[in-house]
Formats: structure tokens, sequence, C-alpha cells
């Protein structure tokens, strides 16, 4: 059985990186870097979502993002399931910051709920079959259009799979794309690559808190 522990974004300046993440995001060692100059473009297929409390806590979080240099993909807005905003960091990372709340409950805080890494596959019901093999649970599924695994088995980072094309469509970006993902999953299991050719290693131990 794996979950997964941590992701690794593979980019151009990992000191840049960190230091954007920090004063952007603070979501400590459950995203590291290293550096990679492996050709990309377009879509990369993923995104890192950041679940808050309320409306306050997304657009406090979205401010520190363009504060941090992000550019804005998606502004924040209400829609049918709730507020969200997409960014997109200087390293090329697509950020996604969301509530299911529409309403302040109280004042703006930066605690974060959960940290999701959202894969846009080709086939979900086939991703979802891969990923059931290697140990996780399905907590939620939309047919093929979304797969959400149990976040107490996937560990410090929560995983979830959507179609590519839908992916790219709620992140604001085209689906087209070329070369790395620019990603690794950090795994508790053994290695392996998923069939969107997503690599997982062994998650690297850390000694602070997630």
């Amino acid at each position: 059985m794996t979950s997964l522990a941590s992701v690794t974004l593979e980019v151009a300046d990992p000191m840049a990186a960190e230091r954007f993440r920090t004063a952007a995001f603070g979501v400590g060692p459950r995203v590291l870097f290293r550096l990679s100059q492996a050709p990309t473009t377009g879509f990369r297929g993923f995104s890192l979502s950041i679940t808050v409390a309320q409306p306050a806590d997304v657009d406090g979080f979205v401010r520190s993002a363009l504060d941090a240099g992000a550019t804005p993909l998606q502004p924040a807005e209400k829609s049918l399931w709730g507020y969200g905003a997409v960014v997109q960091a200087p390293d090329g990372t697509i950020w996604k910051i969301a509530t299911s709340s529409k309403k302040n409950t109280g004042p703006a805080s930066r605690e974060i709920g959960a940290l999701v890494l959202l894969l846009g596959v080709e086939d979900v019901k086939a991703s979802k079959r891969f990923y059931v093999e290697q140990g996780l649970t399905v907590a939620k599924s939309l047919g093929g259009k979304y797969v959400e695994f149990a976040a107490g088995e996937s560990g410090p980072v929560q995983l979830a799979l959507y179609k590519r094309r839908g992916l790219a469509k709620i992140l604001g970006v085209p689906e087209d794309g070329t070369g790395s993902h620019r990603i690794v999953l950090g795994g508790t299991g053994e290695p392996f690559t998923d069939p969107d050719g997503f690599v997982w290693e062994a998650a690297p131990v850390t000694s602070a808190a997630a």
C-alpha cells in the first residue's frame, strides 16, 4: 500500500521557488523543490489546491501569492460549489485556492484545511483502477470525470483525479502541453509511474512538521 506524503516540483531555480512557497502559502515540507531543466511547454497536467475555511482566507492567500510574484489565472469569485481563485507561481506551477463556504464566519486566517494534488489524466476510470491497485481508497467518484481518494490514506497531501480537459478548464488554461510534467510524487510504497507518466518515488524524510 502507498500513500502520497509529499510533492517535489522540478524548477529552474529551487531557492526562488522555495521563497515563493513560504511567502505565498507556507505549506512546509509537503511541497519540495529540486533543480530541473527538462523541456516542458503549456499545461503540465496538474495543479496544487489549497482548501480553506472561508472566502476571506482565499482572498488573503491570493494577495500573498500575487505579492510574491504569482500571475492571476482565475479571479476570486463565487461559484456553485463555493468560492475560489487560481494563480500561477513564477516557476510555472498552478495553484488553486478554494473554500466550499460562500460567506465569512470570522476574521481571515492563514490556516490550511487541506493540500490537494489534482492530476489531469486521460482516462479517469483507468487511473482510478490503477491507484486502487496501489492501495488507495476511493472517497468520491463521479464517473469518468473526477475521483477523490480518502484523505486519511493519501497522507499529508490528498490526491484527486480529473479528466485532463476538465482540469485545464477549471484552471483557466489551454489543455495542450508537451514535455516533462515537472513534478515527482513522494510515496510511502515502492516507486512506480502511473498511466499518464506521473512518477512516484520514495518520499524524502523530513524533520519538520507538515
